[in-house]
Formats: structure tokens, sequence, C-alpha cells
């Protein structure tokens, strides 16, 4: 089946099979920060953004994408690279191989929530799974940053 969508702001026309995952399409197109992790959309690892929404893209066909924008860390690099920053400062970095997808969520979450109380940043992230970390870090990093992106300090 023939397929036309946009990845990362790229117009990409192809023609698949229509059982074909996001998550393959678009590490075929070269988006390796969208990682295979549990493909039962309970690990967090493959979320992207398909029209500004989080999604996991191991549970969703490549088809269902069709006429769709879709966004990954590879088209968000500035906005993660500011993420980074207040991660490292808390320590909250491991090994690294969940922050695609957690900070998809963030990233997602600094555009959905005007306000956000503890409870709303621990909501929004239960899907992500760390194996490394305690969450703790990475609570008060994502804290900050929201914190920072509604006017605070840095």
């Amino acid at each position: 089946m023939e397929i036309k969508l946009w990845i990362n702001g790229k117009l990409t026309e192809d023609n698949i099979e229509p059982d074909t995952p996001l998550l393959e399409y678009v590490r075929s197109k070269g988006c390796l920060s969208v990682k295979r992790g549990c493909e039962t959309s309970n690990c967090g690892l493959c979320t992207l953004w398909i029209d500004e929404k989080p999604v996991l893209s191991c549970t969703v066909l490549a088809a269902r994408a069709n006429g769709k924008h879709i966004t990954t860390l590879e088209g968000l690099q500035e906005e993660a690279k500011e993420f980074g920053e207040f991660m490292a400062k808390e320590g909250a970095d491991q090994c690294g191989y969940c922050n695609p997808g957690f900070i998809m969520n963030v990233l997602a979450m600094v555009r959905e929530l005007k306000e956000f109380s503890d409870e709303d940043i621990k909501e929004y992230l239960v899907g992500n799974l760390c194996r490394c970390t305690g969450y703790m870090g990475q609570f008060r990093a994502v804290k900050a940053f929201l914190n920072y992106k509604r006017g605070g300090e840095r």
C-alpha cells in the first residue's frame, strides 16, 4: 500500500506492507532514536509524535500515519539538548537507552501542560521505564525544566 507522510518536516512517500509497524518504518528512514524495547506498549522507548501527540510506535501501523506529520528526536535536537542540560545537572542520566522516548514525552508535556503539579508529571511519564535510575533525578530535572520553560530560572 502507498503512504505519504512527513518525517521531521520532510515528505516521504513509499509503498509498504500493510502490517509494517511505524517503529520499523521510521527506523528504515534513519530515525534511529526510535528504539525497540518491549513491543507491547509498556516501556516507552519507541515514543514519537504523530501530529504533535506522543504515541508508542511499536503498536501503531505505519499505514495509520498516512497523511500525518511524524516527529522524532532527530527533529527536536535543540530542545532535546536544552533538556539534556537539566538532566546532567541533576545527575539523572545513566545508560541513556530510555532517553529518546522519555525526552519525547517531556517535550510534549512542555507543549501540552499550561500548568503542572508533581502528580501531572508522574502521570505523564508513567509509561517510560528506566532500568538504571530511581526516577528521582529525572523527576527533579523534568520539574526544573518545566519551571524554566514557564519563565522560571535555569
